[in-house]
């Protein structure tokens, strides 16, 4: 995908991107979330993670327990040093980064700990994740 083309388009589109989201607002959320990942889809199957990692500039995945224990042993540190050093809690009690863009990410936008990421990494969305998350009953 051409992210500068992306951009301008955007731009182009402002006053409807404004009107679709005022209808967003509109629908049931149940047919929203349906709706928000086939567009998901659509765009990843253009979209080259790599040459963007916005995602990773810009959103803190959450990190449960196995997450933190498995990310703190790959960086050699105690799962509570890695809290102290890179983790902060929420507003909805959850543990996420401490600053973005996130810490891990290199300058070609490869993850420095991606053997040992986060499982909500790989996720569709936030909403996925605790979603995930209450039905195995793993939710911090």
């Amino acid at each position: 995908m051409d992210l500068e083309r992306f951009r301008e388009k955007s731009k182009n589109k402002a006053a409807e991107n404004r009107k679709f989201l005022g209808a967003l607002r509109k629908k049931d959320p149940r047919k929203l979330d349906d709706e928000f990942h086939k567009l998901h889809d659509e765009v990843f199957e253009e979209m080259d993670c790599l040459t963007c990692a916005n995602c990773c500039k810009t959103t803190s995945p959450i990190f449960y327990q196995t997450d933190i224990e498995r990310v703190a042993k790959s960086l050699r540190l105690k799962p509570g040093e890695f809290i102290d050093q890179y983790l902060r809690i929420d507003e909805d009690k959850d543990y996420v980064l401490k600053l973005s863009p996130c810490p891990f990410l290199d300058v070609d936008n490869y993850c420095k700990v991606y053997d040992s990421r986060p499982k909500s990494v790989s996720r569709v969305s936030t909403h996925e994740q605790k979603k995930d998350a209450a039905d195995h009953g793993s939710h911090l």
